[in-house]
């Protein structure tokens, strides 16, 4: 197998069968999110029938988080050695069997095993995925292509809040970790038969001269060597932790956010009784998720505008383009719990933009920017390892202090420090504001 490509000012000609590459590693990563932000939408359910508060579930979330990290530095030394078609296999299967497995519970602790265990499956898809993309699309066309994979996974985000909802109003909250696994499953057999790894043989000589391949492969230590030796991967990795903690604020707590605004409206129009059955409830989260499912769409222009503008405008640097829309977002965050509250339309605008600042961002950050900066072309590694750090930040600021925050002082408060976490990622991303993929600044 070959390694991944080393960044290069020259031109290359586009590969036959690229762009096949490139929607198949769309819809295979994009199918993850069906079996990870479905849980967002269960939890208004989960806490009404078993009573647990918001740290409780917090920690849950937060489980996922923790074994994702640790799954992402680990797979990213791994999808450097194996097959990334086999790695992706086991994930989306067995992630699947923990979704439907989650659902016949219905103790504290066994919520938390399975969904920790459903983290460490759910890591398998994207450094593989870092690593075809890599084999396949130079740098100087690799801003364009990741920008275009993530969009896969904004739409399914959004498109997994509507399946989820709807799931919900029919089955309950058990009805979001049912259906989207057969969803995910189906996007394993299409990966399956249309993913390929590397370019065709009769390619291999274009490939070598525009690529310029390590011959041998490293050992796992030196991978990790060369990636943590490296000081930009570190500064990409802190902007992505907190760029995730407002994130998954937002995608892990968007939904009760706007339950409770909903209960709360219920309240004070007289209506508490009926509020208090299963019904109303299953009707208000499902009202919820259905305007949460606007966020993503902002997310796919927000991926394919901040590609196509590192690459046009930048000459391929991302920090201009990730600061920006960083700073953007923290605006948009600070407002959007006052907006929330008064007005529909004005809900739905706030997380369309929010959308478009929080993945125009993190597409560059999680894929693009690692690939360019990573040494000797060991971008899955960096990948891994940027993406490692923006999990545990998204576990420890986005889920659980979340959730005490929530809990104990209020939406509003909790909201107000996702904002801050939006200024800080930008005033680390900023110091890498010249730094591009020749290994320049």
């Amino acid at each position: 197998m070959k390694s991944i490509d080393q960044a290069t000012s020259t031109p290359q000609p586009l590969l036959s069968g690229e762009n096949q590459v490139i929607w198949t590693l769309w819809l295979t990563y994009g199918a993850f999110y069906f079996c990870r932000t479905n849980l967002a939408v269960a939890l208004p359910g989960i806490e009404q029938e078993f009573g647990f508060d918001k740290v409780q579930m917090g920690i849950v979330l937060l489980s996922l988080k923790v074994t994702y990290g640790i799954g992402q530095f680990l797979n990213g030394q791994l999808a450097e050695r194996f097959s990334p078609r086999a790695m992706l296999s086991v994930g989306m299967i067995a992630s699947a069997a923990l979704n439907i497995a989650f659902g016949f519970g219905a103790a504290l602790y066994f919520f938390l095993f399975v969904w920790a265990m459903n983290g460490y499956c759910q890591s398998l898809g994207w450094t593989p995925c870092v690593r075809v993309l890599g084999n396949w699309v130079p740098v100087a066309r690799r801003g364009k292509a990741m920008g275009i994979v993530g969009t896969g996974y904004q739409l399914t985000a959004g498109l997994t809040f509507v399946v989820a909802g709807v799931a919900v109003s029919l089955l309950g909250w058990r009805g979001a970790v049912w259906v989207p696994p057969a969803i995910l499953l189906t996007a394993a057999v299409v990966m399956l038969l249309f993913l390929k790894e590397t370019p065709d043989d009769q390619e291999d000589a274009t490939w070598d001269s525009h690529h310029s391949p390590s011959k041998q492969p490293r050992s796992f230590l030196r991978n990790v060597q060369l990636t943590l030796s490296n000081p930009a991967l570190w500064l990409l990795a802190l902007s992505l932790g907190l760029l995730n903690a407002c994130r998954y604020g937002f995608i892990d707590w968007g939904v009760s956010h706007l339950y409770s605004i909903e209960s709360e409206r219920l309240a004070v129009t007289g209506s508490s009784s009926a509020a208090s059955t299963a019904e109303a409830l299953d009707s208000a989260v499902f009202s919820s998720a259905i305007k949460y499912a606007i966020l993503p769409i902002g997310g796919i222009l927000g991926s394919l505008w901040a590609g196509w503008a590192s690459d046009q405008y930048f000459g391929s640097r991302r920090a201009p383009v990730t600061c920006g829309l960083l700073v953007v977002l923290g605006l948009l965050t600070i407002a959007y719990d006052t907006v929330a509250r008064v007005s529909f339309m004005g809900t739905l605008l706030m997380l369309l933009a929010i959308g478009f600042t929080i993945y125009g961002p993190q597409v560059l950050l999680v894929g693009t920017a690692p690939a360019d900066l990573a040494k000797e072309g060991t971008a899955a590694a960096a990948a891994g390892f940027v993406n490692c750090m923006g999990y545990f930040g998204a576990a420890l600021f986005g889920d659980l202090l979340t959730g005490h925050l929530a809990e104990h002082y209020g939406w509003k408060v909790a909201i107000s420090v996702w904002a801050a976490w939006a200024f800080l990622a930008a005033g680390l991303v900023a110091l890498l504001w010249n730094k591009t993929g020749d290994g320049h600044v």
